[in-house]
Formats: structure tokens, sequence, C-alpha cells
């Protein structure tokens, strides 16, 4: 009898999770569907997989929506990066083997990442100002910290301190950029720069800057007061931190 138990209890249990299995977006409760808890509420009260189902749409087959969302952010656990933050950097073919994930899907979630950027960008742009590096650093922050290897950006600007342009000047390893001052001096000189501002990533975190950065950007600076360019900072973008090398003092002051 107690076999017989056991046998019908387990029947049942995988009845259920076949049950749950099929279980799409449109069987929810009115009061549990996404769509319908933002409308109710607003999108501040969608949990992260309640957010992500409402932006992929719909599931695949056997899988809803919310399900696959609640998958995808259960494989972003065992990353270095949990949560959302893992969508910033998974590939697209590491989310394609996350089952339910196919092209679409994967480009979908990439360009989630990638909307998020902007949106910070658009945002610190208002409040950007060339004489103060901590909006040069919100200007940047969400472009570069999470990046995995070493980024450097060079700022462009003319005698009114105007952006003229912008160009990622060196895309290096994890420990390193490689740039040399003919590069970025070569870029200046083109644009009719007056005076630069170099910006670049620890993909660590720290913002501290090693001896390299400090050798690399003194001889920036030299080359450019022969030049006639002025290097007015060089900041260095950690997580969610920074550091300024002309408020270190290692080279000169902004102008008034």
């Amino acid at each position: 009898m107690l076999e017989l138990s056991l046998i019908l209890s387990g029947f049942c249990i995988r009845e259920q999770q076949v049950k749950d299995m099929k279980y799409t977006i449109s069987e929810m409760p009115a009061e549990e569907r996404p769509y319908e808890k933002c409308i109710r509420e607003g999108e501040s009260a969608l949990s992260d997989s309640e957010l992500l189902a409402v932006i992929l749409r719909c599931g695949t087959q056997g899988i809803s929506s919310l399900k696959l969302a609640n998958d995808i952010l259960n494989q972003m656990k065992d990353s270095s990066y949990p949560g959302l933050a893992g969508l910033l950097h998974s590939s697209q073919e590491e989310l394609r083997k996350i089952r339910g994930v196919g092209k679409v899907k994967a480009v979908q979630l990439k360009c989630i990442g990638e909307l998020s950027r902007r949106i910070a960008r658009a945002s610190a742009k208002p409040t950007l100002s060339f004489h103060q590096p901590g909006s040069i650093a919100a200007y940047y922050m969400e472009q570069l910290r999470h990046q995995e290897q070493e980024l450097m950006i060079c700022m462009m600007l003319d005698n009114q301190n105007h952006l003229l342009s912008e160009r990622m000047i060196s895309r290096g390893t994890v420990n390193a950029t490689l740039v040399t001052p003919r590069e970025i001096y070569l870029e200046a000189v083109r644009c009719h720069a007056v005076s630069l501002i170099l910006v670049h990533n620890h993909p660590g975190g720290d913002p501290e800057p090693s001896r390299c950065d400090i050798d690399t950007t003194r001889r920036i600076s030299q080359a450019g007061e022969i030049l006639g360019i002025r290097l007015l900072d060089h900041i260095i973008i950690g997580d969610q931190a920074f550091v300024s090398l002309n408020e270190r003092g290692i080279i000169g002051k902004y102008p008034e």
C-alpha cells in the first residue's frame, strides 16, 4: 500500500511538472501577469525577472516568458556578475546556450544592456563639465565600468572647452592599454584640438593609478606641451569610482 502511494505521489508530481512547463502568461491570474502588474502598479513594482519577461514578450515552446526570464537570471548567478549585470558581460554565443534563447532573444538581451548604457550617458550629459572630473566620470561610468578589457577614450576640446570629438584611442588587454603619445596627438591635430582629456577604465574595478598609468600620462602631457596641445586630465574609471590624475597633482590644473 505504501509503495502504491509513493508511485501515485510521484506520478502526481511529474504531472504537475508537465503542467508547470505548459503554464503560459495568459493562464496566470491577472494580478500576477507582468504586463497587467506594470499597468496597475507601475514599472518599479516589477521584479527583475518580470521586467525581463515584459521585454522578451514571449517564451518558447513549453516555457513562458516569465520562466525563461527566471532561467536567464538563474544562469547569471553562476557567473562573475550575478543578476542583470551578467547580461552586460555575456556574449550572444553564451546567452544562446540557455534553453529557450535563440538568435533573436540573444540580440534582445544584448540590446537591453546597450540601451541602459546609453540612457545613463544621456542622463549624465546635461551636467557634463570639462572643468569637473566628477561629471566626466559620470558621463562615461556606465559605458566603461562593465568592460572586461582596458579602453582609452580621448576627448578633444577647442579653445572654449567645447567638445570637438571623442575617439577610442586604444583597446587593450585586461592589464594595460596600448597607447602612445604619437597616436593621441595625430588625432588631436586632425581635429584641430587645443586641449585633451583622457579617460580609461580598470576592469578590476579599482581606479587607483598604476605606475604605468602615471608614467604614460606624464609622457603624453610632456609631448602635448611641445605641440601646444594641453592635456587637462586623465581620468581612470573603476566600478562606481574614479580617480583624476589632475586632482592628484600628477598633471597641471584646469584652466580658469
